[in-house]
């Protein structure tokens, strides 16, 4: 009898709305406020938006070529250890599996619940109940097959774009603020342009991050070798355009002083522009983004210990890489993601575990840029569908971003880049215990 394996379920625009839908999430909506309070300048606001778009977009060229070329699910997994081998493989799918996945379905479910209980009015004792509630609601949708979950991630991004819309549209039109002000360069309590932008740059990459995971999803293409580069390529302009032209609303709707530090600064613009009807719609478009989101973290995030098991390099794989029979979905994975999500939603600590993974998820990416040039050069035979345009300009320019984000995370966060290794490092008795278990998985 034959392994069973996933369907080839995922079309172009369920990949380009996991990468919309995954990427637009909370950071739209929240990050505006410590990224304004950063720059001091509403200039450097916008070009801190713009930049951190086209680094990302950068790096999605980049990985682009290596999706295409390893196209199996896992995504970022197999791309480090095609280059590098399977232990640093290993590491980057356990610092996923344990932390990341887990941390963001965490973080993005404790915010859906305090924005619908504010919505509602109802008592802040509800939260962490509520928050539970939307991951285990999201799951069961996942439980549903891969079809159902990114049928439901197309949706959920066509609805989380009208609130959107309708802010950019009328707001620019019926915007109080002037929009030649928003490009004066004003100075702020740092002195030099770099003091404000390095820090605001770096504010927004968390409002760019997930794009990387729809290549998790790369084994259920039904051609990946054209949907993953136009499907990372469109869906990271999109938000790219999307974040720089919200942003100017803000800015034109609302005074500079009023956005800074201001987590409410999307309702409150959108009052300003439709009353307070339009609050009650914005923060209704903010669940819809919210919720999309936690469904992309959800459906890309289970297929990391699916295909760890999958080479047996997880204790009880044999369990864990079970797919159910009909749907073809590997819900054992999917019930160890929601466990940790819950248990992480329970100890209130994502914020912090995220933090650390920080430095080590963004040195993996530097390894994966980097992987380009090196198989370019060592296996140049290597079929290709799809080559990164102006090699090798645009992998150095995301190899430089993403070492900038290192020494940045460096000098700011040390303690939590160094707890961060040490937990990714926890795994590494785990995988040597299975490689001696399992003699047919060579190192």
């Amino acid at each position: 009898m034959s392994e069973q394996k996933l369907k080839k379920e995922i079309t172009f625009f369920s990949a380009f709305a996991t990468v919309m839908g995954t990427v637009i999430g909370a950071g739209v909506f929240f990050k505006v406020a410590s990224v304004t309070e950063l720059a001091q300048s509403p200039l450097i606001s916008l070009l801190a938006w713009a930049f951190g778009g086209i680094i990302t977009i950068f790096a999605g060229l980049t990985c682009a070529e290596l999706a295409t070329a390893i196209p199996k699910t896992g995504g970022a997994i197999k791309y480090v250890e095609y280059t590098y081998g399977k232990f640093w493989g290993f590491l980057l799918g356990w610092a996923q599996m344990i932390i990341y996945f887990p941390a963001n379905i965490a973080a993005l479910s404790i915010i859906f619940s305090t924005q619908f209980l504010h919505l509602f009015s109802l008592p802040k004792t509800w939260l962490i109940p509520t928050a539970i509630v939307v991951a285990i609601s999201v799951t069961m949708i996942n439980m549903l097959g891969t079809k159902a979950a990114a049928s439901f991630q197309s949706w959920s991004l066509i609805v989380k774009l009208i609130p959107i819309a309708l802010i950019i549209v009328f707001g620019l039109w019926k915007g109080s603020g002037g929009v030649a002000d928003v490009f004066v360069l004003t100075a702020g309590e740092r002195e030099g342009f770099l003091g404000h932008f390095a820090p605001a740059l770096f504010a927004t990459l968390f409002a760019y991050d997930g794009w990387l995971n729809v290549g998790n999803l790369a084994g259920e293409m039904k051609h990946p070798e054209k949907v993953l580069p136009k499907a990372i390529f469109w869906g990271l302009t999109f938000v790219t355009v999307v974040y720089v032209i919200i942003n100017l609303t803000f800015l034109v709707t609302l005074s500079f002083d009023a956005i800074k530090g201001n987590l409410n600064t999307a309702s409150d613009s959108a009052i300003q522009i439709f009353g307070q009807f339009g609050g009650k719609l914005v923060t209704i478009g903010i669940l819809v983004s919210v919720y999309g989101a936690i469904n992309g973290y959800t459906m890309t995030g289970l297929r990391v210990p699916y295909a760890l098991a999958t080479e047996h390099l997880l204790p009880f794989s044999h369990h864990i890489k079970k797919l159910s029979p009909k749907l073809s979905v590997p819900f054992v994975a999917v019930l160890l993601q929601l466990t940790i999500a819950i248990g992480m939603i329970l100890l209130g600590s994502f914020d912090l575990l995220t933090d650390m993974l920080i430095f080590v998820m963004w040195a993996f990416s530097v390894l994966i840029f980097l992987a380009v040039p090196i198989l370019r050069k060592k296996e140049p035979e290597l079929n290709r569908p799809y080559k990164v345009p102006f090699y090798p300009w645009i992998p150095l320019l995301a190899i430089f971003g993403g070492c900038f984000i290192l020494l940045t995370t460096l000098i700011t966060n040390l303690k939590l880049a160094i707890m961060g290794i040490l937990l990714t490092l926890l795994g590494a008795p785990i995988y040597f215990y299975q490689i001696r278990k399992n003699k047919n998985v060579k190192l």
